[in-house]
């Protein structure tokens, strides 16, 4: 009998287990939406893919339809919008966002923009995106309007 008084008290009930499991999970809903949301590497590597696919796409445009499409750059909305379709790209408040371009593009003043011409070519310009330690280039070739994306390490800068 004084055996199975000891084994009853060895473990927890599963009543107590739920009350425990109950209060974490009132912790977690709680408590997780102050937790900010920062933009991981992979994420930060994401936005750039992005850019470049709408800058490829708005060159792509150009090259098919035989005129020229520009691709609006508004740093301060923290938006690109492409010159050919209705795509665009948003960049989160926690990534630097910084844009060189033209001021002037076929002796027209370039108004933030990225243009693509019939040729393929384009006036250029670069946007870079960093974050901590991570950051991408996203470079528009002035001359043949190829885009590319380089990776920058931020820590040594």
């Amino acid at each position: 009998m004084a055996r199975m008084n000891e084994a009853s008290q060895r473990g927890f009930t599963l009543l107590e287990m739920v009350c425990v499991l109950a209060i974490i999970a009132l912790l977690a809903a709680v408590l997780l939406p102050f937790i900010p949301h920062q933009t991981s590497r992979s994420r930060l590597q994401a936005y750039a893919l992005q850019t470049a696919t709408l800058l490829k796409a708005d060159r792509n445009a150009a090259i098919e339809r035989s005129t020229s499409v520009a691709t609006l750059v508004d740093a301060p909305s923290r938006v690109i919008h492409s010159g050919a379709s209705r795509m665009t790209v948003r960049i989160p408040d926690d990534v630097r966002f910084d844009a060189v371009l033209p001021q002037s593009c076929q002796r027209r003043a370039a108004l933030s923009t990225i243009r693509f011409f019939a040729n393929g070519g384009s006036c250029g310009g670069s946007i870079a995106l960093t974050r901590l330690d991570a950051g991408y280039e996203v470079r528009v070739n002035w001359l043949t309007g190829r885009v590319e994306i380089v990776a920058r390490d931020v820590a040594a800068n």
